[in-house]
């Protein structure tokens, strides 16, 4: 296995980028990899952090790396430098797109990765939790499934944004910068409720839908409507929660299920129960 950070120059982001990858193999460069292996590619995760966070933190963290490699799976963690993961063309910075286009562009050049929708996967929290579902619901011919942990569902928050922030709240200005204009908000492919209604009224096949917060979560209530919506319009959501709060302790334990759900054929390991 194998650990590896990697710089690339971004044609999204207009300057150079890290990521970090978990690799379940020893040799990563694809000749070697289809000797040992075959022609099967691997499948891969796309996991995104949370505010204030970059591409060392899932590995920091949580037992990310453990698990990914029990499961012969590749991680790829990028980094979302507090914009949400979205594009915003005002300000030429096209998180969504570097996200879900060109990082899965390269990565799967670079490393012997499926390109199959089956195989690949976004997840992510509080910030790349919202990050995951977005791009996840929009580049849904991309993404088989979503993990979203304790996900940032804040527009309420940034509708009520003002100059000045109330306690617990960012100004205005700032959500400016990585959403744009908020006017425009409402209804677009950074609205969450509505991309579900779009993809629903095209008749659009979603990706299989992973949710969990905490019950001490500041954003339970949020992450609890939204699952009620998708409920309420028949959209198929396994919705988990539990005692916690916005930390690496609860979404150490998630991860833990959602890798659980995600691959539910799974046996541990049996050098590991002898241990």
């Amino acid at each position: 296995m194998a650990v590896v950070d990697v710089n690339f120059f971004s044609e999204c982001l207009s300057r150079t980028v890290t990521f970090r990858a978990i690799l379940p193999f020893d040799k990563y460069a694809a000749p070697w990899i289809e000797r040992e292996r075959g022609p099967e590619k691997y499948k891969t995760l796309y996991l995104l952090h949370g505010m204030h966070g970059n591409y060392t933190d899932w590995v920091n963290g949580s037992r990310v790396e453990r698990w990914a490699i029990d499961r012969d799976l590749v991680v790829i963690m990028p980094s979302g430098e507090n914009h949400f993961y979205v594009d915003n063309p005002a300000t030429g910075q096209f998180y969504g797109k570097f996200i879900s286009e060109e990082l899965i562009w390269f990565t799967r050049r670079m490393f012997p990765l499926s390109e199959r929708r089956e195989d690949t996967y976004i997840a992510g929290l509080s910030m790349g939790g919202y990050g995951a579902l977005v791009n996840g619901l929009k580049y849904h011919d991309t993404f088989c499934a979503i993990g979203a942990f304790s996900a940032g569902l804040i527009l309420d928050r940034v509708f009520s944004a003002t100059e000045e922030p109330a306690p617990g709240n960012l100004p205005k200005g700032y959500y400016e910068m990585v959403f744009g204009d908020l006017d425009h908000l409402s209804g677009s492919d950074k609205d969450y409720y509505a991309l579900v209604a779009k993809l629903l009224k095209e008749g659009h096949d979603l990706p299989a839908l992973y949710m969990a917060v905490g019950q001490q979560d500041g954003l339970y209530k949020a992450n609890v409507a939204f699952k009620d919506f998708l409920r309420e319009n028949r959209v198929p959501v396994t919705f988990e929660e539990g005692p916690g709060r916005h930390g690496w302790d609860f979404w150490d334990t998630y991860l833990l299920r959602f890798f659980t759900w995600l691959f539910p054929d799974y046996r541990e390991p049996e050098w590991r129960e002898v241990m």
